[in-house]
Formats: structure tokens, C-alpha cells, sequence
């Protein structure tokens, strides 16, 4: 991992994404393209960012990847898209397709109880409000809480949830916010390598993220592209440029904006010569 504040992408970045034969954007969400709310159901994406993307999703001339923790149901109303992108929800247990095919992995039994139990613990700690069931997770949210409802929700997941999920199989994940009960072996990384198992070996990728649960999409493109965070607060990291949001993450998705229509004009230009 780096320990030291990274560059902007420069012009030798951007000349590869102009001459790779596909391009791949693959984008977290909060943190990311929008700034964190206490209440999560309230956040909606940066000023500026819909109007790039709906020109990315328009000019057809890349791929765009949302991989988010959130439920995949939760971020159609948030992003507000006429046209939406390829979603992965869950940390990669679900995926939502353009066309609306959805697929979601499945659990085993004592997976599905385990979870089941720790939604039971949560609501006997009067701490359901806090709470948030998504397909494979159990996520305990703390953004905005006072502090001794931030102790208690620690002090479940120390003496009840943490033995809860080594008995069931279960894993803690830390996000920049609260903690995540959730079933083992898919994380943001696996969307990353199932996506570009479906593309050109020469496409070129970036993945724009900001939280801990983004690394493992940022390892999982070392080789195949380029991880960027996006935070306005230096953290080491694995990835290997760093955006400073909004500003500079709508300049990116700008210029990555003219890049994609560029593609798409010279494809039509060329069907016409032939």
C-alpha cells in the first residue's frame, strides 16, 4: 500500500484510455460520487455528477461498473439516471444488469440463520433503527450518532455479533461508517475480475473508490488498470492516483466524458466511410 499522497492522472493516463479498444469505469458510490449523510436514504450524488454520467451512459463509447455496499434496490432512486449503469450491490453478491436482469449469490443455511439471529440481537438491543438488512449483510450504521448509542452498537458486535459470526461462518467487514456482518468469499474485487473477464485483455479500467472496502477492487485492477481514490482526506492506500471530490472528480468524469463520445464518433464516422 501507498503511504504517501499520490498525483492526478496525467496526459500519459489519458492517452492509453484514448487508444485502448474498450474502456471500463467502474465507480463506488458513497464517498465516492456522492458525500456521506447521517441519513444514508438521503444521499444523493455530488452537484454535477448525474449530468457526466448521463453523458458517459449516452455516448456509448465505454463500459460503467457501479460496485457499491448498498442494496442494488436502494441506488436507482439515489443516482436518478434516465439511463442506468451495469450495478453490483452487496459487496458483489448481487448484480443488476442494464436490461434489469438481476442475479444474487447464494447463501448457505447457516449462513442465512446466522444472519437471521443477528437481526433478532439487534432489535432485543432497541438498536434495529441502526440497522440496515441487505441480501448477505447485516450492516450497523454510527455516521451521526450520539456517542453512548455508538458504544452500545460496539458493544454488541464485540460480545455478540463477533462470536455469532465465527460460529456461522460469518465475517466483520469495517466501512467508513460502521461495521458489516456478512458471508464470506465475495467482495468488491471479485466484481472487478468477473467484469474484466468479460472484456478485452486490452481494455483499458479505472476504478474510482474512497472506503476500506474498496482495496480489494484496487488490488484486483494492479495489471489491468488504474485505482484512484477519491477522499478529500489523504489515507494510505492501494490505489495509485488520488482525486480530490467534487471538484476534481467531475474534471475526471468530464474529460473521461469526451474521451467515451470521441470513441463513439469515430465508430459512427467510420460505418458511414464503409
Amino acid at each position: 500500500m501507498s503511504h504517501r499522497p499520490l498525483p492526478l492522472p496525467g496526459e500519459k493516463f489519458w492517452k492509453h484510455i484514448e487508444a485502448a479498444p474498450n474502456k471500463v469505469l467502474f465507480l463506488d458510490y458513497d464517498g465516492t460520487l456522492a458525500p456521506f449523510r447521517e441519513n444514508r436514504h438521503e444521499a444523493i450524488p455530488y452537484p454535477g455528477v448525474r449530468k457526466v454520467l448521463e453523458k458517459i451512459l449516452e455516448s456509448g463509447g465505454c463500459r460503467v461498473v457501479l460496485i457499491s455496499g448498498r442494496w442494488t434496490k436502494d441506488l436507482p432512486p439515489l443516482l436518478g439516471l434516465k439511463k442506468l449503469p451495469e450495478i453490483w450491490g452487496s459487496h458483489g453478491l448481487e448484480r443488476l444488469f442494464p436490461n434489469g436482469h438481476y442475479e444474487v449469490a447464494a447463501l448457505s443455511d447457516e449462513e442465512v440463520q446466522g444472519l437471521a439471529e443477528a437481526f433478532e440481537l439487534v432489535i432485543k438491543a432497541g438498536l434495529d433503527r441502526n440497522s440496515e438488512q441487505k441480501p448477505g449483510c447485516l450492516a450497523l450504521h454510527w455516521r451521526g450518532l450520539d456517542e453512548n448509542v455508538r458504544v452500545r452498537l460496539i458493544s454488541i458486535v464485540e460480545q455478540k455479533l463477533a462470536p455469532l459470526g465465527r460460529k456461522t461462518g460469518l465475517v466483520l467487514k469495517e466501512f467508513d461508517g460502521g461495521l458489516e456482518l456478512c458471508a464470506p468469499g465475495r467482495n468488491k474485487g471479485d466484481a472487478v475480475r468477473t467484469v474484466l473477464s468479460e472484456e478485452n485483455p486490452e481494455a483499458a479500467s479505472v476504478y474510482l473508490g474512497d472506503d476500506l472496502t474498496d482495496e480489494d477492487a484496487f488490488k484486483a485492477l494492479e495489471g489491468r488498470g488504474l485505482g484512484i481514490l477519491v477522499r478529500k482526506q489523504w489515507r494510505s492506500t492501494a490505489a495509485r492516483a488520488w482525486l480530490k471530490p467534487p471538484g476534481e472528480l467531475i474534471q475526471f468524469l468530464e474529460r473521461w466524458a469526451e474521451v467515451c463520445i470521441g470513441v463513439e464518433a469515430d465508430r459512427s464516422s467510420a460505418s458511414k466511410v464503409l
